[in-house]
Order: C-alpha cells, then structure tokens, then sequence
C-alpha cells in the first residue's frame, strides 16, 4: 500500500468511526443552560434572525423603545442578521404626523459576549426626506434581497455600519434595565434620515471562549433518553 493510500484509509477509517459512535450515541436534548441571552433595543424596532430563522421580532413599533430579551440557542459560525426599522412615514420619510425628522439605532448584546459595533455590516434600503428637505418630502427605496438573512447570503460588498453615542440615539428607560455593557449603538451613516437597514455580523466562535454542544440537525436524529410520549406523567413532570 502506497503511504498516500495509508493516509486515505486511516482518514476513513476515523471518520467511520466517529460515523459509528454518532449513530450508537446521539446528542441530546438542549436545556435551558444551552442557550444564551439575547437582549435587543432599536429605535424604533427590528425583526433579529439567527442562522437563517427568525428568532425575535419587537413587538412595540413605536412607543415605547422596548428591550426584548430572548433566550437562543447558539451554533457556531453563528450569522446574525437584523432588520432596524425607524418610525418613519412610508412616503415622506418623517415621523409625528409629518413634522419631524426621526432617528434610528440598534444595540445588541449576547449572553457569549456578542456586541454589535462597527465591524457589522449595515446597508440601508429606504431612506427620507431625501436632503433633509421637509417642505416637499420623499422617499427612496432599494428592494430588499429575498434572502438578505440566509446564511450564505453575499454581503462582502455591503459597507460597515457607524457606531453612534448613547447621546445621539438618546434611548429611554427599558434601555439602563438591561445589560449592553461593552455594545455600541449602530447605524448605517445617517442615523436620522436612513429609515430601513440590513445588518449582517458572522460570529466564528464564542467571543468568551467557552465551548458549547451544536444543537443542529437535532430533529433529524432521536435525542438521548428517546422522545416524549404524551403530555408528561401524572406530576406533570416532562422528558
């Protein structure tokens, strides 16, 4: 045998056997203590998609600028895409009944130390009053891409997004309940007339270095401890 066809066979030969053990021993059910927290507050709201699946979406449009805090359970690389929405009137780009210029802003922080700051990408999509003008408003609108939050969506041509101060964004109070330590507030490079933006960030590996189960493909195999019969015995206690 040739040393380049020893190096074949002992190649699949390990990868039969890690094959084998998978088969004989299959992951197990995620728990609570898999997951991470995800806390989410834009100005004014945003739709958060991890891996390609929608995962949170603000539920207060408007007032008042709401933290939502999710629990996910992360897999490594791990894409995070975001939608921010500002407050903005479709067809004039202004907020309270036409006579005002709003602003946006997202933050984002995870339980594995994820932040947003200006290594994300960021690509607007409407924007308005087109120069600022308030006396004749309009909008412009670019079509957002099908796939903008699937995981091997090309945003290599997208520019980075700007970080903005807590002053400029200004957020109120569910802002200070909740832990952004270490997260900056992000934008595309106007954060009062930009009304729409993409955000796209892939994350290697866990920023705080700990080593966590992938939880993917779960459903096409049968966890450890099998699957759930029924509703749960009589205690109510569940698998």
């Amino acid at each position: 045998m040739t040393k380049r066809a020893l190096i074949v066979a002992t190649l699949f030969t390990a990868w039969s056997v890690q094959t084998s053990a998978f088969a004989q021993q299959p992951p197990r059910k995620p728990r609570i203590a898999d997951t991470i927290k995800a806390n989410v507050y834009a100005d004014n709201s945003f739709k958060l998609y991890i891996n390609g699946e929608l995962i949170a979406v603000d539920s207060i449009t408007f007032v008042p600028h709401n933290v939502v805090s999710v629990d996910v359970l992360p897999a490594y690389p791990m894409t995070i895409a975001v939608m921010g929405i500002d407050n903005a009137d479709p067809k004039t780009g202004m907020e309270y009944a036409n006579t005002n210029i709003g602003d946006g802003g997202l933050i984002l922080k995870l339980g594995d130390g994820t932040v947003t700051n200006a290594k994300w990408k960021a690509k607007k999509f409407s924007w308005g009053p087109v120069g600022s003008d308030t006396k004749n408003p309009r909008v412009e609108n670019i079509p957002l891409p099908q796939d903008w939050h699937a995981v091997d969506f090309d945003d290599s041509k997208w520019p980075n997004a700007k970080e903005f101060t807590q002053e400029e964004v200004g957020p109120k109070e569910p802002f200070f309940e909740h832990d952004f330590k270490g997260a900056k507030f992000i934008w595309s490079d106007d954060v009062k007339l930009d009304n729409l933006v993409l955000f796209r960030t892939v994350v290697r590996s866990p920023p705080d270095g700990k080593e966590r189960p992938d939880f993917r493909g779960l459903t096409d195999v049968v966890p450890q401890g099998g699957g759930r019969r029924g509703g749960g015995n009589r205690q109510g206690n569940r698998n």
